[in-house]
Formats: C-alpha cells, structure tokens, sequence
C-alpha cells in the first residue's frame, strides 16, 4: 500500500484537503504527505517513483481545466488516475492587517479570477499578484498590513493570520475535481474513463470521426479538453471524460481500439470512481 503521496504545496492549500480526504476514503493508514512547488512536480514525483501517489486538480466549474495538469499526464503515459473527488471550493481572504488598509491581494491565479467579482466590488484598486498555491499566498501576506490572501479558511489557522472576509468567491457552488494518480495497472472499474489522444492529422471531420466513434458505441462524453500539442500551429492534444455503465470494465480499451486508427498517441488513464464530496463530509474526511 502506498504511503507517500505528493500534493501541490506548502500546506493549507485545497490540494492537501483533498490529499487527507482521498487517503482516508482509500484507507490509506498513515500517509505521508509531500508537498510539491508546482502542479508538474506532483505528476514528476509519481512518475518518477519518488511518492506512491499523487493528487492534483484537473477542473473547477467557474474556471475550467487545470491547463498545467493536462499537460504534465499527457507528458507522463504511464501514470494512471486511480479515483477523483470534486470538492466544494470556499475562498477567505485573510491577513495581518485591517481589510480597509489592502491594496494588494495574493493568491493562485485560478483563485484569483474565482474571486474577480468580489474583489472588483469589495477591493477595487487593490493590485492582483499570483502566486504557486493560496497557501503560498497566506505564507507571503503573513505580518504584512497592506497585503491579504485568498486561500482556504484553514490557512489561517496555519499562518495565525486573521480572517477578513468570508466566503468571497463569486459563484456560491465554486468545486474543484481532484484526481488520485499513481503508476502500475490501470484500474478496470468505477463509473468514468478518462483517455487522451492526438490525431494523425489536422483535416476538417477528424475530430468529429473521432468523437462519434464514441457515439457509436453509445457512451455519453461528459468532459472534453484542448491543449496545443506544443509542436506546431493548429495542432492539439485532445482529454475526455466518458460515463461508464455498470458491468463495463473493458470499456476504455473498447474506446481505445476504435480510436487507434486516427489516432497518432492514445493514452488510457483507466477507469476509476468519481464522487462529490460535501462541506460536511469533507469535514470528516479531512
């Protein structure tokens, strides 16, 4: 059984929630938590075998994929996604000072523009700075009078920073799902299949070609994504989602199959559980 398990540091950041809760709900006794400076070092120190595990966001409902993920598995085939949460995303902004005397607020750029609206209307000429995690953000701000933080309310215990407001993110049902990667066997059961693929070429109806293929096989896609492939203009990585029926377990090799003829790289992530989690669970999960 895995023990260590890399998540996007320091600690207080939402990833580490999501690290303690996914551990507890893989019954992982005693994990060891190590935290990571970047999405990429997550996905690196499981690829490169120095933790067990890994945990790191993949979308939020406001602001969509987690850009620096779905590149660092597309560069990493051999990594799977063992279970994933979604987990409700409530932003405090915290700090040292008095919330009239801020005039530059920190946090993670996704957190940021969760926050935009508030921030308009609440902090209007308060400069926007970003930072690696929001727990980053509470540990710069801490001591200082004119910067705060948006993070997680347990930040600030973290930091003894004081809480200024809360909650501040603009869309009250703000979640973020969180994946469990790990390296070995892809998992065969669970109610998603996640795979990537790029196509042999960039002609008009090959994507469609592609995505109906999925059709045909009468499975519902609930999650697609683009990335640039990173060598030329007009060419992309394509993610997707795809709802597993129950008594399913070779589905993803079914899709893969399929997609092989147009395909030029096709990655399997598995099949794996997803699960939403609550305020209250995550409670007791955390």
């Amino acid at each position: 059984m895995y023990k260590r398990v890399a998540f996007l540091g320091p600690k207080g950041t939402y990833a580490e929630q999501a690290a303690l809760a996914l551990a507890k709900l893989e019954k992982i006794e005693q994990p060891k938590l190590i935290p990571c400076s970047g999405l990429r070092s997550v996905v690196e120190h499981v690829a490169n075998q120095i933790c067990e595990a890994g945990v790191v966001p993949i979308e939020n409902s406001v602001e969509g994929g987690v850009t620096a993920t779905l590149d660092a598995l597309w560069s990493f085939p051999q990594i799977c996604i063992h279970r994933a949460i979604v987990l409700p995303i409530r932003h405090a902004l915290v700090g040292s000072g008095q919330i009239e005397d801020i005039s530059e607020v920190l946090s993670h750029p996704q957190a940021l523009a969760q926050c935009s609206e508030w921030l308009k209307n609440n902090l209007p000429n308060a400069l926007h700075l970003p930072t690696s995690s929001t727990a980053e953000a509470a540990r710069m701000v801490t001591g200082s009078h004119f910067r705060a933080a948006i993070a997680s309310r347990s930040a600030k215990y973290l930091r003894d920073l004081k809480e200024l407001a809360f909650p501040i993110n603009d869309v009250a049902g703000n979640c973020t799902r969180f994946l469990l990667l790990k390296n070995g066997d892809r998992k065969a059961t669970g109610n998603i299949a996640s795979l990537a693929f790029s196509l042999h070429s960039n002609s008009p109806g090959a994507l469609l070609e592609a995505l109906s293929l999925i059709a045909n096989l009468g499975l519902n896609m609930s999650r697609i994504e683009s990335r640039p492939s990173k060598r030329e203009l007009g060419e992309y990585v394509f993610f997707i989602d795809v709802e597993v029926p129950e008594n399913s377990e070779k589905i993803a090799n079914k899709i893969t199959g399929s997609l092989e003829p147009l395909c030029e790289h096709i990655i399997n992530f598995g099949i794996y559980e997803s699960s939403e989690i609550s305020d209250q669970k995550l409670n007791l999960l955390s």
